[in-house]
């Protein structure tokens, strides 16, 4: 892991600097700023390929649910002509509809063939691999613990793939208390977003009622979950304040929170933009660190660092706990079309 000092240009718009107070406060006022942050791999695919089917296609291009946990994004694409839908049938017969990152049950997938609808599957393939671990444990027939967040849009297409084979265990609490048909044949496998030190608790309390509990064949939780919760980690044991770029609904932005809180922070918050952070915050603060959520574009971030240095939090440090250079390719469907027209798609 390293540290670098990062140079933050002077904020953009004189309002920031007004809004929140340069308060004295004892020692040097510093940033410490998490990397990795904010995109992963997952993010970045599925945003693009909003954008690229509406470039294809033309508006309107619908998306069951938000494509990512993020609304800033959401109104970006929305203002790009982006149609955000709770369930296939609100969406036109005929039309494009773009599934999200979060994955979907095969349920959804039949609802949208039956109205004639041109898929695009932008599920992040880490999910996928959930998927297909949920259908070949199914297949096998083991009882499967899926460790998530009932309701969430994850869960609910993973639970969906192996209905009579998936019990949802909700927290390490659950862990005691679920019950199975065949302690022999049970396996768990988990949401992709969730706290990895809570999951790993949730599997040990599972096993001890279960010895014989499998393991799925690779973590579930997905690497960019992991290196955001290292990395700030590491950021909170020498932060008072820990601000999060993340929306309500993003698991792996709430789970930052958590994990700064538990590793060292004395205070932290989530926030979807700079204009939320409150001055009570600040009062007294020296090190404030921030990161941000795998669905956070970094311009956010950088108007977070600009709202702070207006109250006086110029000197930003980098501390950087791992390098990530993953990218996934587009949609199948996307890149056919890229190939036809005689566009290049992206690697």
């Amino acid at each position: 892991m390293s540290s670098t000092t990062v140079s933050l240009p002077a904020p953009r718009v004189p309002g920031p600097r007004g809004r929140l107070q340069n308060n004295p406060v004892p020692g040097h006022k510093r940033v410490l700023l998490a990397a990795p942050r904010g995109y992963c791999a997952g993010v970045d695919r599925a945003v693009v390929a909003v954008e690229k089917a509406l470039e294809q296609y033309g508006a309107p291009v619908y998306v069951r649910k938000q494509i990512v946990h993020n609304i800033h994004v959401v109104r970006e694409l929305e203002a790009r002509g982006a149609i955000f839908v709770d369930e296939v049938d609100a969406v036109p017969e005929g039309s494009t509809v773009v599934f999200s990152a979060h994955g979907v049950a095969p349920a959804v997938v039949s609802a949208a063939a039956d109205r004639d609808l041109h898929a695009i599957d932008a599920t992040c393939p880490l999910v996928t691999k959930v998927h297909r671990e949920a259908v070949r444990f199914a297949r096998d027939d083991y009882e499967i613990l899926l460790i998530g967040h009932a309701g969430h849009e994850e869960v609910e297409g993973t639970a969906g793939e192996a209905p009579d084979h998936v019990t949802i265990v909700n927290s390490p609490d659950e862990a005691d208390t679920v019950e199975v048909r065949d302690p022999s044949r049970v396996v768990w496998l988990s949401q992709t977003t969730l706290s990895v030190d809570e999951t790993m608790e949730t599997v040990r309390r599972l096993r001890a009622r279960f010895p014989q509990l499998s393991d799925p064949p690779t973590d579930d939780i997905c690497y960019a979950t992991q290196n955001r919760q290292v990395a700030i980690k590491k950021v909170a044991t020498g932060a008072d304040l820990v601000i999060v770029v993340g929306s309500a609904n993003s698991s792996n932005s709430v789970r930052l929170v958590e994990v700064a809180l538990e590793h060292g922070a004395k205070a932290a918050h989530r926030i979807d933009y700079a204009h939320e952070i409150r001055q009570e915050w600040l009062d007294g603060v020296a090190t404030v660190g921030v990161t941000s959520g795998a669905s956070v574009p970094e311009v956010l971030v950088r108007e977070v660092l600009e709202e702070l240095a207006g109250a006086g939090y110029r000197d930003v440090e980098e501390v950087r706990t791992a390098h990530e250079d993953l990218m996934f390719s587009l949609p199948k469907e996307l890149r056919q079309q890229g190939e036809a027209r005689g566009g290049r798609s992206r690697p």
